[in-house]
């Protein structure tokens, strides 16, 4: 018989995306068994069909809800005494917090959480406070944790959350790796495709495309991008920038001047959530991605496997992924002025990538399968 591995995340939409192959991969070997929010759209239900494995309903909100967390816990609890897996395996902060403290109380033996980045990292004050308080609670009752980089490990021993024989990176990083067959730009070499997709969006074959892959928040930079694009597209006016994501006004709103930036500047061309960004990415020329923290963002790779260069910030998981020089630029945080001469040095033609090396550097670390083979190995040496 399989031994039972429960996997968790907050909404749906992260196993289906940020986990996408993983669990269908590991169901050879193992009970597999999805947890998350219902969604609302019902998300949840399409996970069975995607990847082949059963799923379980337990609502969890992404904000701190005292009653409604407390009441997810007892339901966790319920289930894992029930199913008595072997692993409980989670994803994002707070199914982090409530499946590793109901996985304790539970008496599973093996409690893994894999941490894809850190939201207190931007807080300040007595909110901090209670972010560092719920962190260091979520590693106390996990058994592993997972930085998905290099330098999110290095964060977390910093700010003394767990010991570092507690922590350890998959593979070369990352949470999923890439489906780098996927995302290839030979299968988007369509020049009528790309030409009838630019005019929807109001792009001419002469344009430079600037592309941002995101939700639309502070956090992610987009204030200092839309900024140092005004000033770019202010005295070049075969310029466009391409923004594919959703705002969250309740969580991380983007400043007044940005949103009016966004409406007003006829060469910004913002989408929303799509559900393929590679034609886009094939429309493109560079990936703009001035995010202020990522554990290891799925985005940049990507970008950099369909041959895109990418201008990063200089925060984990962006620093590890992109070579200085070779597969793009490195940024300092939060400053627009040198992201601005970066955007305008690659629309001159004065700094160039070649796309072949971009894709390269992508697949020969970051394939998908990679990181799904370390993921299993980890999992057989655990022991019963």
């Amino acid at each position: 018989m399989k031994k039972k591995i429960i996997r968790i995340t907050t909404v749906p939409m992260s196993l289906i995306g940020l986990l996408g192959g993983q669990l269908r991969y590991m169901s050879t070997y193992f009970s597999i068994l999805g947890v998350a929010s219902r969604g609302s759209k019902n998300e949840l239900s399409s996970l069975q069909k995607l990847e082949g494995v059963p799923t379980y309903a337990i609502e969890m909100t992404r904000k701190i809800t005292p009653i409604k967390d407390l009441i997810a816990v007892y339901k966790l609890y319920k289930l894992f005494k029930k199913e008595r897996p072997f692993i409980v395996h989670s994803h994002t902060p707070k199914a982090g917090t409530l499946s590793m403290l109901a996985a304790k109380l539970a008496g599973v033996p093996h409690r893994l959480h894999t941490i894809a980045g850190l939201p207190l990292l931007e807080a300040t004050g007595f909110k901090r406070t209670v972010l560092n308080t719920v962190e260091k609670i979520t590693y106390a009752c996990a058994t592993k944790i997972y930085p998905n980089s290099h330098g999110l490990k290095h964060i977390i021993l910093e700010h003394k959350f767990t010991s570092n024989d507690k922590l350890k990176v998959i593979a070369e990083g990352s949470s999923n790796g890439i489906d780098t067959d996927r995302f290839n730009p030979e299968k988007f070499d369509n020049e009528d495709k790309n030409r009838t997709l630019k005019k929807s969006l109001n792009i001419h074959e002469e344009d430079f495309v600037f592309v941002f892959v995101g939700r639309l928040v502070s956090d992610k930079g987009v204030n200092e991008l839309i900024e140092a694009f005004n000033k770019i597209s202010g005295t070049h006016k075969n310029t466009k920038l391409l923004l594919l994501g959703d705002y969250e006004n309740e969580l991380d709103p983007l400043f007044e001047d940005t949103l009016n930036s966004i409406s007003k500047n006829k060469q910004i061309v913002s989408t929303g959530w799509v559900h393929d960004v590679c034609p886009y990415f094939a429309i493109s020329n560079v990936l703009t991605f001035p995010s202020y923290r990522e554990g290891f963002p799925n985005v940049v790779m990507q970008a950099g496997a369909m041959g895109l260069p990418c201008i990063v910030t200089d925060i984990n998981g962006c620093n590890e992924i992109i070579i200085e020089g070779k597969n793009g630029t490195i940024i300092p945080v939060k400053n627009k002025d040198i992201l601005y001469d970066k955007m305008l040095n690659m629309l001159l033609g004065h700094i160039r990538f070649d796309p072949g090396i971009c894709r390269n550097l992508i697949v020969s670390r970051y394939q998908r399968e990679v990181v799904w083979k370390a993921l299993l190995e980890e999992y057989n040496h655990l022991k019963p």
